[in-house]
């Protein structure tokens, strides 16, 4: 796989990343994976990095509401950001770091 280079993110090629997911935490990852618009963010950030007013533009959503999306998906562990100075202001740029989801039910 090559690296890709789009809109200044450099996304880099990476192995399988795999969260196994406990009795502890099947709830929360369950109702972060329910939403319809959390798992269009998901399918957007499988193919790059975005910051949330880019995120909110391709969902014709406000950047208050993909915020708060994120923010499940965050606690859930399948997406990771971080901030970077932008043309007016702080940008938060979100990662997916999870691959595929295994749930023990043990």
């Amino acid at each position: 796989m090559e690296l890709t280079q789009d809109q200044g993110f450099l996304l880099e090629p990476q192995e399988m990343r795999i969260l196994e997911v406990g009795q502890e935490e099947i709830e929360k990852v369950s109702k972060a994976l329910k939403s319809p618009t959390r798992l269009k963010i998901l399918k957007i950030l499988r193919k790059k990095s975005m910051d949330v007013s880019r995120i909110a533009k391709a969902l014709g959503q406000t950047e208050a509401n993909i915020s708060a999306q994120i923010q499940h998906l965050q606690k859930a562990n399948l997406v990771s950001c971080r901030y970077t100075a932008g043309d007016h202001g702080v940008r938060k740029i979100c990662d997916v770091i999870v691959d595929k989801v295994i749930i023990n039910l043990l």
